[in-house]
């Protein structure tokens, strides 16, 4: 695949992540009957904007090939989706860096239901400095990612606790 800033595209659709960088796993229980809308919000990207983050696509839904913009402040990132996946059970996607980003590597959003009923939201990402700002940015950028990790869950979980669909 050309156009993205690592090799190792996909690597976040499973284990293990690849060696030579940063790695973030970040899980949290969102409850139970929030799957449907915790899926639709992830694969929409009104997660994504419930952080207070820019969002542009190309599309309205994630898919493979969509291309992504993410503004946080100053700072605006292209990414493309590499993988999306739309299961009774799990739905989420992954998209990778693309020339631009402060980063190189690949982050992904999915959300889980088990085998109780219990639905599980999961940031997986690998990663590494691409640019002058991120690499002077050191551990405060790591601090920034696991961040956003968080503020993903929070804004999942405001998203659901606002709908009133609510699955079996």
């Amino acid at each position: 695949m050309t156009g993205y800033t690592y090799a190792e595209v996909g690597a976040t659709r499973h284990d293990p992540l690849p060696p030579g960088y940063r790695h973030l796993h970040y899980r949290t229980y969102l409850g139970r009957g929030v799957f449907d809308c915790a899926a639709e919000a992830i694969l929409t990207f009104r997660m994504h904007r419930g952080t207070g983050a820019r969002v542009t696509s190309d599309a309205l839904r994630a898919a493979p090939g969509v291309r992504v913009k993410v503004g946080l402040g100053p700072v605006t990132v292209p990414c493309e989706v590499v993988w999306a996946v739309e299961d009774p059970d799990r739905a989420g996607f992954g998209y990778g860096t693309l020339p631009g980003h402060q980063a190189a590597g690949e982050e992904a959003f999915t959300v889980e239901r088990d085998a109780d009923g219990g639905v599980w939201f999961s940031v997986t990402a690998f990663s590494r400095p691409a640019r002058p700002l991120m690499r002077l940015g050191g551990p405060v950028a790591v601090l920034a990612q696991h961040l956003y990790a968080r503020l993903c869950a929070r804004a999942l979980r405001r998203v659901c606790a606002r709908s009133r669909t609510v699955d079996p």
